[in-house]
C-alpha cells in the first residue's frame, strides 16, 4: 500500500523546512548575532541594533519559509521555521526582506495559535524584527494581542517573557504606549508575583512607559501594595536600579504637572500614595539606600531626592 498523502505532504514539508533552515543557518553563522533585548532601564539605552551583514540572505529561501508557515498546521515545522526566521532577523537587511515579503503579518498570525511554543517562537521572531522602525509600524497592530499573551500566559513562563521582551522593544519610543494602558495593572502585579527574571523584564517596560509624561496618571492610579519591597538593599541590583528609575521618572513627571495632580483621584494603595505623596516609608527606604555600596544606586536615589 502506498504512503498516505498526509504523511507524504508532511515529509515533503519537513524536507523543505530542513533545507531552508540549513541554508539560513549557514548564512547566519558567518555573522555576529544581535541580542534582541529591550532597552528599558536607568541611564542611556544600550545600542542593541542588529549587525549589518555583508551577506545578503537569500530572499527565495525566506519566502519559502514564510509560505511554509502559511501552508502547514504542524507545530514542529512551524516552530523550526519561526526559529530560522528569528535568527535571520539578526541581520538588518533581512528585516526589510521579511517585511517586503509580508512575513510580519504571517508571523503575527501565529500569535493566535493554540500551541504555546508556536506563540513563543512567533513572539521571539517579532522581537528581533522589531529592531527596525518600519517593522514596528506594522508590528504595533499586534500590541494588544501581545498584552493579552502576557496576562494569559503561565506566570514566569517562556511565553510570558517572550511577550514582555517584545513589549520592551515596542515601548522604547512613546508612539505605542497608549496601546498598553489597560495592561498596566498586570505589569505591576508581575512585580509582586514574578521571579527576578520576570521582574527585570516587566520593569524594562515600566521604565519606558514612565518616561512618557502622558502615561503618568495611568501608572499612578495602579495599585501595587508590595511596591516598596523593591526598594531594599538586598534586592537584585538590576531590579533595584530599574525600580529606582521608574520612581524617578514618575516623581519628575508629577513635579512637572504644576499642581494638576489631584490626590483624591488615587487610592491609598496606589503607586501615587506609595511613591509620590510625601511617603514616609519610601523616604526611609531612600535614606537607607544612600548607604548602598553601588554608585549607580546612590545616583538614582539622589536623582529622586532632588526632583
Amino acid at each position: 500500500m502506498g504512503e498516505p498523502r498526509g504523511a507524504a505532504a508532511r515529509a515533503a514539508a519537513m524536507v523543505l523546512a530542513a533545507g531552508a533552515c540549513y541554508c539560513l543557518w549557514r548564512l547566519a553563522a558567518g555573522g555576529r548575532r544581535a541580542r534582541a533585548q529591550g532597552r528599558g532601564g536607568p541611564g542611556p539605552p544600550a545600542d542593541n541594533s542588529p549587525p549589518v551583514s555583508t551577506h545578503t540572505m537569500d530572499a527565495d529561501a525566506l519566502q519559502k519559509l514564510i509560505h511554509l508557515l502559511q501552508a502547514t498546521d504542524d507545530p514542529l515545522i512551524q516552530e523550526q521555521a519561526l526559529i530560522t526566521l528569528s535568527n535571520s532577523a539578526a541581520f538588518s537587511v533581512n528585516q526589510d526582506i521579511i517585511r517586503n515579503l509580508d512575513g510580519l503579518s504571517v508571523i503575527g498570525g501565529m500569535l493566535s495559535d493554540s500551541v504555546p511554543k508556536v506563540k513563543e517562537k512567533a513572539l521571539n521572531a517579532l522581537n528581533n524584527l522589531s529592531m527596525n522602525i518600519k517593522n514596528q509600524e506594522e508590528i504595533q497592530v499586534y500590541i494588544t494581542q501581545v498584552c493579552r499573551n502576557v496576562e494569559s500566559a503561565p506566570l514566569n513562563s517562556d511565553l510570558q517573557l517572550a511577550a514582555l521582551r517584545l513589549l520592551t522593544n515596542m515601548s522604547v519610543t512613546s508612539d505605542y504606549h497608549h496601546k498598553m494602558i489597560n495592561s498596566i495593572p498586570c505589569f505591576l502585579h508581575l512585580l509582586s508575583e514574578g521571579t527576578e527574571r520576570t521582574q527585570i523584564q516587566v520593569l524594562k517596560v515600566l521604565v519606558n512607559l514612565s518616561a512618557n509624561p502622558a502615561m503618568t496618571k495611568h501608572l499612578l492610579r495602579a495599585q501595587v501594595p508590595s511596591l516598596l519591597l523593591l526598594f531594599d538593599s538586598c534586592i537584585n541590583r538590576d531590579i533595584l536600579l530599574r525600580a529606582l528609575a521608574f520612581a524617578a521618572n514618575l516623581k519628575k513627571n508629577v513635579n512637572n504637572e504644576d499642581g494638576t495632580i489631584i490626590q483624591d483621584q488615587y487610592s491609598e494603595d496606589s503607586v501615587f500614595f506609595t511613591l509620590c505623596r510625601d511617603s514616609v516609608p519610601f523616604a526611609q527606604k531612600l535614606a537607607s539606600l544612600l548607604h548602598h555600596p553601588d554608585t549607580e544606586v546612590k545616583e538614582q536615589v539622589v536623582r529622586i531626592l532632588t526632583q
